[in-house]
């Protein structure tokens, strides 16, 4: 009988790590090394689905026997995808620009079987709606977070939500970056069924 294979997420990132805990599979961590530069012409959806696979594929490209995560994100405002704000300055011009309108975020999501190569993947849309910020609002949430290397300039998973008129998405892990909906069916495509794999408590 073959041995089950071993679940990697190809991410150092703490937060998709939080968020995989929650289905309470055995897993590892491996951090790919894969350059993250847009092609020419590349749709924001198109260079989260290819960078999800390619840093499934540079994991498993280095294990045996297992079944590789791999996933990406941006965010895009007016059709544009949003940087790291890096300064004070950028990030009070990112969240006013922001104020009453709309953000979508795109997470590209990916599984590779290290041994065959078969590989399934997809790109999960959020959307979350600003409220009416006030250069009041926006200068305290900066001094309390400092946000300045996250794009669009706030922290979902934290004090950024109190920016947020409401959020629209078939699930909310995956605004943090790892739609857990959707990971659960791409591992079903394997035959990998996350219920009968929990490990013990």
């Amino acid at each position: 009988m073959k041995k089950k294979p071993t679940i990697i997420l190809g991410s150092t990132s703490e937060f998709r790590k939080q968020i995989l805990e929650k289905l309470n599979l055995s897993f590892q961590t491996a951090k790919p090394e894969v350059d993250e530069t847009a092609l020419p012409n590349e749709t924001a959806h198109q260079l989260v689905e290819r960078l999800a696979i390619a840093k499934a594929q540079a994991v498993a490209n280095a294990h045996d026997n297992a079944l590789v995560i791999g996933s990406d994100q941006v965010a895009l405002f007016n059709d544009t995808i949003l940087g790291k704000p890096h300064t004070h300055e950028n990030a009070i011009k990112q969240l006013s620009s922001f104020s009453g309108n709309k953000v979508t975020f795109l997470t590209g999501l990916a599984v590779i079987n290290s041994d065959t190569g078969e590989t399934h993947s997809l790109v999960e849309p959020f959307e979350v709606y600003f409220k009416q910020l006030t250069l009041e609002d926006i200068e305290a949430y900066l001094i309390a977070e400092t946000p300045y290397k996250c794009a669009g300039s706030f922290k979902s998973e934290a004090l950024g939500i109190c920016l947020f008129e409401k959020l629209v998405g078939d699930d909310p892990n995956t605004l943090v970056g790892l739609p857990l909906i959707k990971l659960v069916g791409l591992l079903e495509k394997f035959g990998y069924s996350v219920l009968k794999n929990q490990q013990a408590k």
